[in-house]
C-alpha cells in the first residue's frame, strides 16, 4: 500500500468556483455543462480564460471530459494540461496543485461536465474485474456498500436507523441549498418506510444519478489576493492507494483509509478538533459512515451513536457534507463539496453556513482501491 503526503502550506489556493444548475439539461453534452461551469469559475476569480496557463479535466463514466475536448472548446492552448480517468475533485485539485508547485502552472483551470441522467449513461458497467462480481449482483456500488454496512452491523451492532440519521441530517442541509435535486421534507420515520433498495441500504442513502458541471480555479499562493473573492487556501493534502482491493482483509470496511486520514492532518499541521466542517464523498450513506471513523473524528464502531445524536447535522458538532452531499445536492464525484467547501470558508452560505469556519476537510474515495483527502483554510 502506497501513501502519499504532501504540506502544501498555502502555496496553492482556491480562487474561484463555479457550477451550472443541477438536474437534467437535454440536448448538452457533459463537455458542453464543463465549459459552462468554467465560464462561472473564472468569472468568480476575476479572470480571463488568457490567464489560466494550466487544464485538468476529468472523464465521465461515459468518456467524455478530456483536456484536448475542453481546450478547445474554450479556445485554450496552456503551458499544462491533463485528464484524470477518476478525479473526484480531490485526485484532480492534487494534480493541479503539483502542477502549481512546481512551476508547470501558475493558475489552473479544474473542469467536470456530465449528463448522465439525459444521456442515459449505464453505470452498472464496472471495470474488466466486474466479471467476477457481476454474477453475485454486484452490479452498482449499493451492492458493495450494503455488504459494507451488514459488516459494521455485525461488529457493532449499527442499527438502520442510526444510518438513516446520516440521509436525514444530509437533507436538513439541501433543504436550505437552493441548488440542491432533493429539497422535501425527510425525517428519520419517512427513511424507514421507504423500501429498500439494496437491503439494508433505501433509496435515500444512495446518490441520484443527474446532469451538471462545475469548475474550479486555482492559482499560486503569492497570487492569491490578486482576486475578487477571498482565497480558501491549500494547507495539506494526501493519498493511499490500496490496488490489491479484495485480497485486502475486510476491504469493504476500507481500514487503508486511516493512513492517509493521520497524513493529511500531519501535513496540513492541523488536528482533527480544527476541522470546523468535513465534506465526505457519499455515493451511499454508508461511506460517510466509515469516513468518520477512518478519519478519527469518532472510535471504531462509534459512528453510528454519533450521528444518531445529531452531531453531523446542522447546529451540530461536525457539521457534514453541508450542501447536502451526492445525497441530496448531486452526483458530481465530490466536485460540488469542494465548492461548498470554498463557500463556507468564504462565509457565503447563507442559511446554511457554518459559523467562523476556519478549517475544512474534503476526503474521498476511489472506490475499494484510491483515498485522498484535502485540507483547505480560510485565508486572513
Amino acid at each position: 500500500m502506497t501513501e502519499v503526503a504532501t504540506p502544501v502550506g498555502g502555496r496553492a489556493a482556491i480562487v474561484g468556483v463555479g457550477e451550472t444548475r443541477q438536474g437534467e439539461h437535454p440536448g448538452l453534452t457533459g463537455d458542453d455543462l464543463a465549459v459552462d461551469a468554467a465560464k462561472a469559475a473564472l468569472a468568480d476569480a476575476g479572470i480571463d480564460k488568457d490567464e489560466v496557463d494550466g487544464l485538468v479535466t476529468c472523464l465521465t463514466l461515459d468518456g467524455q471530459g478530456t483536456d484536448l475536448a475542453i481546450g478547445r472548446l474554450l479556445g485554450l492552448n496552456p503551458a499544462y494540461s491533463a485528464t484524470l480517468t477518476y478525479g473526484t475533485c480531490n485526485f484532480s485539485i492534487h494534480l493541479a496543485a503539483m502542477a502549481i508547485m512546481s512551476g508547470m502552472a501558475r493558475t489552473v483551470l479544474l473542469t467536470y461536465g456530465a449528463n448522465q441522467r439525459t444521456g442515459r449513461v449505464d453505470v452498472t458497467r464496472g471495470p474488466a474485474r466486474a466479471d467476477f462480481t457481476e454474477p453475485h449482483g454486484l452490479v452498482h456500488i449499493a451492492g458493495p456498500a450494503a455488504l459494507a454496512f451488514r459488516r459494521h452491523q455485525h461488529l457493532y451492532g449499527t442499527t438502520e436507523e442510526q444510518l438513516g440519521s446520516i440521509a436525514v441530517a444530509q437533507r436538513a442541509f439541501a433543504r436550505m441549498n437552493p441548488l440542491a435535486i432533493f429539497r422535501g421534507p425527510l425525517a428519520l420515520e419517512d427513511y424507514l418506510a421507504a423500501p429498500y433498495l439494496v437491503a439494508p441500504l433505501r433509496r435515500p442513502d444512495v446518490t441520484m444519478i443527474s446532469d451538471g458541471g462545475v469548475a474550479i480555479v486555482m492559482t499560486a499562493g503569492d497570487r492569491a489576493h490578486d482576486h475578487p473573492n477571498a482565497p480558501a487556501r491549500l494547507l495539506g493534502m494526501a493519498q493511499t492507494a490500496s490496488l490489491r482491493e479484495s485480497q485486502n482483509p475486510d476491504n469493504y470496511l476500507r481500514p487503508w483509509l486511516r493512513p492517509v486520514a493521520d497524513r493529511v492532518f500531519a501535513a496540513a499541521g492541523v488536528e482533527r478538533v480544527d476541522v470546523d466542517v468535513a465534506f465526505f464523498q457519499d455515493p451511499t450513506s454508508v461511506w460517510v459512515l466509515q469516513m468518520l471513523e477512518h478519519y478519527g473524528f469518532c472510535g471504531p464502531g462509534e459512528a453510528g451513536p454519533f450521528v444518531a445524536e445529531g452531531r453531523t447535522g446542522p447546529g451540530g458538532q461536525l457539521p457534514v457534507n453541508t450542501n447536502g452531499g451526492q445525497l441530496s445536492e448531486s452526483y458530481m464525484w465530490g466536485w460540488l463539496h469542494v465548492c461548498e467547501a470554498v463557500r463556507q470558508l468564504r462565509g457565503d452560505c447563507g442559511p446554511r453556513q457554518v459559523p467562523g469556519a476556519r478549517v475544512a476537510l474534503h476526503a474521498s474515495t476511489g472506490a475499494f482501491f484510491k483515498g485522498a483527502a484535502t485540507i483547505l483554510g480560510r485565508d486572513d
